[in-house]
């Protein structure tokens, strides 16, 4: 008889990101993973060139370096960060730390799918939360915590609605959680939120020993491929996430180039303005073709476009010219394209393309 797993592993369905090719098709656009327009920061990769001449060298196993620039650029204590393989890594350690068998893990229905799969890896029961008109429901999530509710995860802004729960409402889940529910606020898209009343997480972790933002380099920063993410958090909670992790759970190399890509000027400034540019003009554009927009405060927008069928279709056109975007029929939301906000030059071909689609 052959060995096995737990019974929860075999129900995990891998997780699918996002392509990055098309056969027959030369030149490809990808669209589909909300990778930075502009590649790493110019310093980032100077960094990463240096580091590789110490690759027989382990990394630094307390991080120290990056998590006191981590600290300085957002005016953070460096011992309550903890950094990981991209802020996934560290969303696993605390559903695996804090979940498990007998307990239940809340989220919001469109919520990152990487929550139901490291909950039910876990063995936790995963309670998925109907949103309304494609946003968190506070009042629900409270309600649909029972006595074995250990976590709820909230990603604000959300992928891939893009929708941002104000402030007053995130405050208000907090408030109406028990306290031995930890609040996993996941802000990975928080650079782009020009909402001045939004806090990513600091004032909540700040108030309280229960509640834990995490951030990303994969976004803004343009270092998807580098896999560098940070948590901040209580004590305690830094402390178990410091039990669980790896020795060596982020490279030299990554570390190197996230302390670079912090001290690269303007870079965010240049990158926002960017894609509230473009944002924008495809807001717009795509509404004059009769294609729903949904409100995004990310970098994609959700482009609904009324039933599965013409979504289908209009992802094959897309493909057909080398633009990949991203169905988002996994998160039932068959009707609906996530399309990533490009260069100016890409974001043009995929509005060309989208007016072909409807005028053929």
């Amino acid at each position: 008889m052959p060995v096995t797993p737990r019974p929860s592993i075999l129900a995990v369905e891998p997780y699918v990101g996002g392509e990055s090719k098309v056969p027959g098709v030369n030149r490809i656009v990808k669209l589909s993973s909300n990778e930075g327009p502009f590649g790493p920061p110019p310093a980032s990769v100077a960094a990463v060139a240096e580091a590789a001449r110490e690759a027989h060298r382990y990394p630094d196993g307390g991080a120290t370096a990056i998590r006191e620039a981590i600290g300085r650029h957002h005016g953070l204590d460096p011992a309550r960060i903890v950094v990981g393989n991209g802020s996934d890594e560290l969303l696993a350690l605390l559903i695996l730390a804090y979940g498990g068998e007998g307990t239940e893990l809340v989220m919001s229905a469109h919520g990152f799918l990487m929550y139901e799969l490291s909950g039910t890896w876990a063995g936790s029961r995963v309670i998925k939360v109907p949103e309304k008109n494609l946003m968190a429901d506070v009042d629900d999530l409270i309600a649909a915590c029972g006595p074995r509710t250990r976590l709820v995860i909230l990603a604000n802004p959300n992928n891939p609605t893009g929708a941002l729960l104000p402030q007053g409402e995130v405050n208000r889940l907090r408030a109406g959680l028990r306290e031995d529910i930890l609040l996993i606020l996941d802000s990975a898209y928080a650079e782009y939120v020009e909402d001045p009343d939004y806090d990513p997480g600091q004032a909540l972790v700040d108030a309280g020993n229960n509640t834990v933002m995490t951030r990303t380099f994969s976004k803004v920063w343009g270092l998807g491929g580098m896999r560098l993410g940070w948590a901040y958090g209580p004590a305690n909670v830094i402390d178990v996430l410091n039990r669980v992790r790896g020795p060596f759970n982020v490279s030299a190399p990554a570390m190197a180039a996230g302390i670079a890509a912090l001290s690269e000027p303007d870079w965010v400034k240049k990158s926002v303005a960017h894609n509230t540019e473009w944002r924008g003009r495809m807001t717009e554009g795509l509404s004059k073709l009769g294609i729903k927009v949904h409100p995004s405060h990310g970098n994609f927008l959700l482009a609904d476009f009324g039933d599965a069928a013409k979504a289908k279709a209009a992802d094959a056109h897309l493909r057909s010219r080398g633009l990949i975007v991203r169905a988002v029929a996994s998160y039932n939301l068959p009707n609906c394209l996530r399309i990533t906000i490009g260069t100016a030059e890409e974001c043009q071909m995929v509005l060309d393309a989208l007016t072909d689609f409807r005028h053929g």
